[in-house]
């Protein structure tokens, strides 16, 4: 069993298995991601009960903490990606990372964004100088950093290569993020749950977070393979199986 998911996962080194693999998964991802979004969305907004302490306040739950957990998890895919290509120079690797750098840089965002919103109304204020929050701002400026040199370089292995190296020494970030609210005395709350501990809310709030987090993941997945596949077709797009394809659909190539 191993041995045949080994073989596959090696498939997609070729640009052009990627692309054709990419092309049998992508509707089950949108379909997959869109079907836990619109449940999460509704059973968190609607029937998910308000916080006691925070009232309704509370429900952009289920869009922050889905975003920060993605800023995260994609940072270490693109910094995964980087070192693949760094070391077994696997042009498949680099395109994805790529595109994780600049989606991952919107859900940072978005996590910042929704955590000020969110601190307006718990700690009085949008934006304090706080370990979490801090250390959240210089993941931002590192998917930044990686985009910029992804943009700085007219050669792609170049760019590639520098972008790889700046997203691993990024790395050690991540943990700093983590344990930011273990290690100092932050006004960031601690993670609501953990794999290893009971979760600190009730299930009828925290199972449509878990949803949430899914149906996030899911686009995630949906949307990095969808842009990789753009990325395989502009960078091959001289290979007679690109012009076939191409020639398929009416286009010029």
């Amino acid at each position: 069993m191993w041995k045949r998911v080994w073989d596959y996962l090696q498939r997609t080194v070729s640009p052009r298995h990627f692309y054709d693999i990419g092309g049998q998964w992508l509707p089950w991802l949108w379909l997959v991601a869109g079907a836990l979004l619109a449940t999460g969305t509704v059973w968190g907004l609607a029937f998910a009960p308000a916080d006691y302490q925070q009232g309704n306040s509370y429900r952009i739950i289920f869009i922050h903490v889905p975003a920060a957990s993605l800023a995260m998890g994609g940072y270490v895919l693109m910094a995964a990606c980087g070192l693949i290509h760094l070391v077994w120079k696997v042009k498949t690797a680099e395109m994805m990372a790529r595109q994780v750098a600049a989606i991952g840089a919107w859900f940072c965002f978005i996590a910042l964004f929704t955590g000020a919103v969110w601190g307006k109304p718990t700690w009085g204020t949008y934006w304090v100088w706080d370990a979490r929050l801090t250390s959240m701002l210089i993941l931002l400026f590192l998917y930044v950093g990686v985009i910029a040199l992804y943009s700085a370089y007219e050669n792609a292995a170049s760019a590639g290569k520098a972008a790889a190296i700046l997203a691993l020494v990024g790395v050690v970030n991540l943990p700093i993020i983590k344990y930011s609210v273990e290690w100092w005395n932050t006004l960031h709350q601690g993670s609501t749950f953990r794999i290893t501990e009971r979760p600190t809310m009730p299930p009828e709030m925290y199972l449509p977070l878990l949803v949430m987090i899914l149906g996030f993941y899911a686009f995630f997945a949906a949307t990095v393979v969808a842009r990789t596949r753009n990325e395989i077709l502009h960078r091959e797009r001289r290979s007679q199986w690109v012009r076939e394809i191409v020639k398929r659909q009416g286009g010029t190539a």
